[in-house]
């Protein structure tokens, strides 16, 4: 069998690195974008306060001559009044407009991320890299069930950390999960069966299974060296989220890597990851009702 191409796999490991960090940053950069678009129009809705009332109410300089010219009709009858269902069209085609956004938003992640894991794989078989390395030897209920525990233990010391972050006025966004959100049970489906997965499965085999396990396999680096560098990186990659966001981040890989040091478990940190995602989506999915 020959010996695991280690250099190969580490270089393209850090190309898909920098090409999500750079993702990530124009997603940051879009998000600032419409946050400023945003307050711009709410400041040109404001009515204009300098223009005065009794300008609007004051009559015509000479209203007999209107009186005289003109002779007073009759008031019409007003209108019969539409349904509701006809009365705001422009309501259910902005509903439309948003769902299919949502849709298409979901894909090109669900697509992104995809590609950039199958990169990974196909690598990884490429090189040679041995299973063990990467946390996929095998996989057991024991394991599933500590990732369980682990993702709902993260979930609550995530929302504490971002209630935290609001006492101490450290800006947390979190636009970018309203805009993932979905309003509709297939958006919901493809989210939560689709999307996520697919999210969780390719960060954790980037920055847990390569970053740590192949590169202390290969190197012989300190795993918990390289849990301090990958922690870092996962949470510059989640910079669209505001600074209490990459802070929140940092600490979630931090302990994410220390589970797959302790468990050598993949699967672990996949679903882990996995329900710290979900969990946040359907617990404030009403937030912005």
């Amino acid at each position: 069998m020959p010996a695991p191409n280690w250099n190969a796999f580490t270089a393209v490991t850090l190309v898909v690195l920098v090409i999500l960090i750079a993702l990530a940053r124009a997603s940051q950069a879009m998000l600032a974008g419409e946050d400023d678009q945003s307050a711009v129009s709410e400041i040109d809705s404001k009515p204009d306060l300098d223009s005065s009332p009794e300008s609007e109410s004051q009559p015509d300089s000479e209203p007999y001559l209107e009186s005289e010219s003109h002779p007073v009709s009759e008031p019409r009858p007003d209108p019969e009044p539409r349904p509701d269902f006809e009365s705001n069209p422009e309501d259910e085609q902005s509903h439309q407009e948003y769902e299919m956004t949502t849709k298409m938003l979901l894909l090109n992640v669900a697509l992104s991320q995809g590609l950039f894991g199958v990169m990974l794989v196909v690598a990884a078989v490429l090189a040679g890299i041995p299973a063990i390395a990467l946390g996929v030897e095998s996989a057991t209920l024991l394991q599933l069930g500590i990732g369980i525990a682990l993702g709902v233990a993260l979930f609550v010391a995530n929302e504490l950390g971002q209630r935290g972050a609001d006492t101490l006025g450290i800006d947390y966004e979190d636009g970018l999960r309203e805009m993932l959100t979905p309003d509709s049970l297939r958006g919901w489906v493809l989210l939560l069966g689709g999307a996520l997965p697919i999210i969780a499965g390719f960060e954790e085999l980037l920055f847990r299974s390569a970053l740590i396990g192949v590169l202390a396999s290969g190197y012989g680096l300190s795993p918990w060296l390289l849990a301090a560098l990958s922690s870092i990186a996962f949470a510059v990659g989640h910079g669209a989220q505001g600074p209490a966001g990459i802070l929140v981040t940092g600490a979630l890989g931090g302990v994410l890597a220390a589970a797959f040091i302790a468990t050598g478990s993949l699967l672990v940190v996949v679903v882990a990851h996995y329900l710290v995602n979900a969990l946040e989506f359907v617990v404030h999915a009403g937030d912005e009702a």
